[in-house]
């Protein structure tokens, strides 16, 4: 079977070399790549094995170059930066519960057809009828609170440490900040979320 395939990919090869040695020839990557000189070998020998084994000229970047002695690059994420989870779960859901109970006190004190809120499977969904719904929810690999909003769109909040809330890293905006303000402004009455 293995043999088979050997042979196909040879005769494909063969029939796409006289192509192929144009493309080589006229392509203006292969000029800024660092093994230009391979794909010219490829291109002037005409052999679909040269051809085969000079695949590497179709980057646009040249590959990487490490020595012997090179330590390996750290990893994006530093692991000991992330809040350890317990601790997550407890500001998240601090804040979602919070978040809950005042916006029920706001919505008796609300008279609006379609004010509606509910908590499930750790989503808490504030459905302001026509207006739009809310729906905040967390996400525990990222470590965050996520926001959907009708007014400004999704929005991913990060513990701040600092100021001891849930900030968009986007924009600086404070989550309960950016609430009240929404829904304080399509309610038409003030909202403390406090």
């Amino acid at each position: 079977m293995a043999a088979r395939k050997l042979i196909l990919c040879f005769t494909a090869a063969r029939r796409a070399s006289s192509r192929a040695s144009v493309f080589l020839r006229a392509s203006p990557l292969l000029e800024a790549s660092t093994s230009a000189s391979h794909a010219t070998a490829a291109a002037t020998k005409g052999s679909p094995w040269a051809l085969l084994f000079s695949s590497r000229v179709f980057s646009s970047t040249p590959p990487a170059q490490q020595s012997a002695g090179d330590v390996p690059a750290p990893s994006a994420v530093d692991h000991k930066l992330i809040m350890p989870e317990d601790k997550f779960h407890k500001l998240a859901d601090d804040t979602i519960h919070d978040l809950l109970e005042k916006l029920e006190e706001y919505g008796d004190s609300q008279q609006m057809d379609g004010f509606d809120i509910d908590y499930g499977n750790q989503v808490l969904t504030l459905r302001l009828g026509d207006l739009g719904t809310y729906v905040v929810n967390k996400q525990t690999p990222n470590r965050q609170i996520w926001l959907s909003s009708p007014v400004s769109g999704p929005a991913r909040f990060d513990w701040d440490a600092a100021t001891d809330s849930w900030v968009y890293r986007r924009t600086g905006v404070n989550l309960m900040r950016l609430l009240e303000k929404e829904i304080g402004e399509l309610c038409g009455t003030p909202v403390d979320l406090s």
